[in-house]
C-alpha cells in the first residue's frame, strides 16, 4: 500500500503520526464518508461502476480517525480521472486551527496527485458543491473558504461559481407557444453544428476558457462526447427549436446522466437571441422530462449567465445549491 507517514512535530501538519494513503476498497467507503459532503451517498455506486478506483480516493489519518480526504471521479473505464470532486476536512476537531486545516488539506492533495496524476498533464479541474447561501453565513463560508485556499496553494485558480437548478413535480410549465416549432434532432451531426454555432457570444466560462485553445467545432465536439454522447437517456427526447419555416432557432437536451434527469445543454442562436426564444424552449424542454413523471428535473448555469439564470427562474426553477469550479489550466 503506498502511504506518507509525516514524522512527529512536523512544522505543516498538527498532528505527529499522520498517515497519508489511498483506500483499500470498498470496504473502507464507511470510513471514507466519516467526513460528510453531499455526494457521499453516490461514492459506493461509483465505485462499484468504475467511475471512481480506489487509488483515486485518498485519506489523512491520525490512527483510526479520518481528518482530511480528496478523490477523483471519471467516466467508466476511463484510464485517468476526469474531476476532482471530494476535498474534504474535519471541520469541526476543536484540536485542529484552521491554518492547521488549510495545511493538511494542501499536504494530502499534492501528496494524492503526485502519485494519482503523474502522466495526466494539467491537473483535473475542481468542483465543490455549497449551499446556495454560502457567503452570508459565516459557519459555511469558513469551511468552503479553507478549502479553496488549500487548492490555491496547490496551484488552482478560480473557474466560476454556478447556479444549481432544480424544477419539481407541481412547478408549472410555460404552455406551447405558437412562435416556435419543435422536432427531434435528425443526428449527431446536426447537433454538433448548432452547436458549433452558438459558441459565437457564449457567456459560458468553460467554453470561453476552451475557445482559447481549441476551434469552436473541437468544443462542440469534446461537449458532445465528454457529457451528451454518454447520456443514458434516448436522443429521441432531445428537442430543435424552429421557427414555422423550419428555420433553426435553438436546441435543447433533455436527458438523464448516471444520477438525475436533466436539462443537459440549452442554447439559442446568436442570430435569434433577444426575442425570447430562451423561455419557450426551456418550456419545451422541461416539458419532455415533466410527462416521464421524473422526481426532479437538474440543471446548471453559470452565475454570470444573467440571461440564462433569469429563465430558470421565470420557469419555476430554483437554484438549490451552487458549484464553485477551480482549474489549474
Amino acid at each position: 500500500m503506498t502511504t506518507e507517514r509525516v514524522r512527529k512535530n512536523h512544522p505543516d501538519t498538527p498532528h505527529g503520526r499522520l498517515i497519508l494513503r489511498p483506500i483499500t476498497g470498498p470496504a473502507e467507503i464507511d470510513l471514507f464518508n466519516r467526513l460528510p459532503y453531499t455526494l457521499n451517498h453516490e461514492l459506493a455506486e461509483d465505485l462499484a461502476a468504475g467511475r471512481r478506483r480506489p487509488e483515486w480516493m485518498w485519506v489523512a489519518l491520525d490512527g483510526d480517525r479520518i481528518l482530511a480526504r480528496a478523490a477523483w471521479w471519471s467516466q467508466e473505464a476511463s484510464p485517468s480521472p476526469y474531476l476532482l470532486d471530494i476535498l474534504d476536512v474535519d471541520d469541526e476537531g476543536p484540536d485542529l486551527e484552521e491554518s492547521d486545516r488549510v495545511k493538511l488539506l494542501e499536504r494530502l492533495l499534492r501528496t494524492a496527485m503526485a502519485r494519482v496524476l503523474p502522466r495526466c498533464g494539467t491537473p483535473p479541474d475542481h468542483v465543490r458543491f455549497t449551499p446556495a447561501d454560502w457567503r452570508s453565513d459565516p459557519a459555511t463560508a469558513r469551511p468552503v473558504l479553507n478549502r479553496l485556499a488549500a487548492l490555491e496553494l496547490a496551484g488552482a485558480r478560480p473557474l466560476v461559481e454556478r447556479l444549481r437548478l432544480e424544477w419539481l413535480p407541481g412547478s408549472p410549465v410555460r404552455p406551447p407557444s405558437d412562435r416556435l416549432r419543435f422536432r427531434p434532432v435528425r443526428d449527431a451531426e446536426e447537433l454538433l453544428g448548432l452547436m458549433t454555432r452558438v459558441l459565437d457570444g457564449t457567456l459560458d466560462a468553460h467554453s470561453r476558457a476552451n475557445l482559447a485553445r481549441m476551434s469552436p467545432r473541437q468544443e462542440a465536439e469534446e461537449h458532445f462526447e465528454g457529457e451528451l454522447a454518454r447520456y443514458t437517456s434516448p436522443r429521441s427526447w432531445w428537442r430543435i427549436a424552429t421557427l414555422p419555416d423550419g428555420t433553426p432557432v435553438g436546441f435543447v437536451t433533455p436527458g438523464h446522466n448516471h444520477y438525475n434527469p436533466v436539462i443537459g445543454y440549452l442554447a439559442v442562436l446568436p442570430e435569434h437571441r433577444g426575442n425570447g426564444y430562451i423561455d419557450d424552449i426551456l418550456a419545451e424542454g422541461t416539458r419532455v422530462m415533466a410527462d416521464l413523471d421524473v422526481p426532479r428535473i437538474r440543471a446548471a448555469t453559470d452565475l454570470g449567465n444573467v440571461p440564462m439564470a433569469n429563465a430558470f427562474r421565470r420557469a419555476g426553477w430554483v437554484d438549490f445549491e451552487h458549484a464553485i469550479h477551480m482549474t489549474w489550466g
